[in-house]
């Protein structure tokens, strides 16, 4: 069967290359994020400060630059 010129579905875990990671990053890497800030480096004082975040539904907690977040009132 020619397959060229038509659509078809597969599975992320199925792709060979480029990696899967590289894929998700470049199609959702603009994406927001929900959390809650568990830990601050340095207070989030210092410029260069990072806050650890807990996303529901992601079990390892995540570290984003203090300059990065909005806070969500």
């Amino acid at each position: 069967m020619d397959l060229k010129d038509h659509y078809v579905q597969f599975r992320l875990g199925d792709i060979f290359m480029p990696d899967a990671a590289t894929v998700i990053y470049k199609l959702h890497s603009n994406d927001l994020l929900l959390g809650r800030v568990v830990e601050m480096s340095d207070g989030g004082e210092r410029e260069n400060a990072f806050v650890v975040v807990e996303v529901e539904g992601f079990r390892q907690r995540m570290v984003v630059p203090v300059d990065r977040v909005v806070v969500q009132e």
